[in-house]
């Protein structure tokens, strides 16, 4: 005769207890201990036989069956007289009571996950967006220029620009410094002299002139070329330009006109 066992799944010894407590409606306060000894080994011996592991948990739990079951097999002691002492003193007696504990604590932390089971499945068919991004339709708050500004602020800004427009007011007159071209050509021919009649273009201009002072002295050159007192040659080419005087003690103002030129 084939006999087939079909054994549920349980975390451990005191959930297979609950199971079987649960399965034959017996009050979890007043446990046949008989009754569920003899269903709980028989629940480990199927194991064994199907060769399935047995952890120690539920050995140890077979060994707390059996002593429990043999504690109520004693006799119980004498009855005391005082009865408002009995109820505590048969609950102190009473083998099962820490076995009875265990499983009320444990079938209140069991409701609490399948409690928290339930809501995980109904969380996980809902289904949510991504976040995007609302900054667009927030609204449009412009941010007050004179926020945090009082009266004595304004007044002193006032002020300020009060005195930037009387600056403003201020006519700066510029002199300029007029420069006789007839001046430079005496200068350019004291050179001359000074030189002994030949001179280097290069000589005539130094790094602190001004941009009017090269300018006249160009024009001095050339009036002097036009009344053919200097002329002016290279040798070779990009070579520095060698000016030299034709007549060395002419004199430029009775030849020059009258009229000066100035710069």
């Amino acid at each position: 005769m084939k006999v087939t066992y079909k054994l549920e799944a349980f975390e451990g010894p005191l959930d297979l207890l609950l199971h079987l407590i649960d399965k034959n409606e017996l009050d979890i306060y007043n446990i046949p201990i008989k009754e569920i000894t003899d269903q709980y080994l028989g629940y480990v011996q199927a194991m064994q036989e199907l060769e399935l592991e047995v952890t120690s948990e539920f050995l140890v739990m077979a060994a707390t069956l059996l002593s429990i079951k043999s504690k109520m097999l004693l006799p119980k002691p004498p009855v005391i007289e005082f009865e408002e002492y009995y109820d505590e003193f048969e609950d102190e007696l009473d083998p099962r009571a820490e076995l009875v504990a265990k499983l009320i604590e444990y079938r209140k932390y069991k409701s609490i996950a399948d409690m928290l089971r339930d809501k995980e499945v109904e969380r996980s068919m809902v289904y949510t967006r991504e976040p995007e991004d609302l900054t667009p339709f927030l609204p449009v708050v412009h941010e007050n220029p004179v926020e945090g500004l009082d009266v004595t602020d304004l007044l002193f800004a006032f002020r300020r620009t009060l005195r930037k427009l009387a600056n403003r007011n201020v006519v700066a007159k510029i002199r300029r410094d007029e420069i006789s071209v007839k001046d430079r050509m005496r200068e350019v021919v004291d050179m001359l002299k000074f030189k002994g009649g030949k001179l280097l273009f290069s000589k005539l201009f130094d790094y602190e002139m001004t941009r009017e002072e090269i300018v006249v002295t160009f024009l001095a050159l050339l009036e002097l070329m036009k009344m053919k007192k200097i002329v002016c040659f290279q040798h070779q080419l990009f070579e520095d330009i060698v000016i030299h005087a034709k007549e060395e003690d002419s004199e430029i103002d009775a030849q020059f006109p009258t009229n000066e030129i100035n710069y």
